[in-house]
């Protein structure tokens, strides 16, 4: 069975282009535009790797990451991607407990990696 990967991205060609690597690289892919169902979607798609985008409609990214440490995904492995780069988004995901950091652009070899990684966790 494939290993499943939720894409949390509200920017309709960002998560088309995920969704169109990681099927491609082998992966169930499942994709949630909005940041208050975002939690929902983690259980009902049971997935095993999320892919987060920080800026979401609704709910941000922390946000997300924060209940999901806090809740029933505690050890699902999240690849948090972002355009903003800053050391302080960057500092505040750790804090958060995110298992990888990526800022847009990305290249997609590097998505590739860091999502066959975090599956292997």
């Amino acid at each position: 069975m494939n290993q499943r990967v939720l894409i949390v991205e509200d920017e309709p060609n960002i998560a088309s282009a995920l969704k169109f690597l990681l099927d491609h690289a082998g992966f169930d892919v499942v994709v949630e535009a909005d940041g208050a169902q975002a939690v929902a979607r983690v259980s009902e798609s049971g997935a095993d790797v999320v892919v987060l985008d920080v800026m979401l409609p609704n709910r941000s990214g922390f946000d997300i990451l924060r209940d999901m440490r806090s809740g029933s995904h505690a050890d699902t492995p999240v690849l948090m991607l972002t355009a903003k780069g800053q050391a302080q988004d960057r500092k505040t995901a750790e804090e958060l407990g995110v298992t990888a950091f990526m800022t847009k652009p990305f290249s997609n070899a590097e998505v590739i990696k860091a999502v066959r990684e975090l599956a292997a966790l």
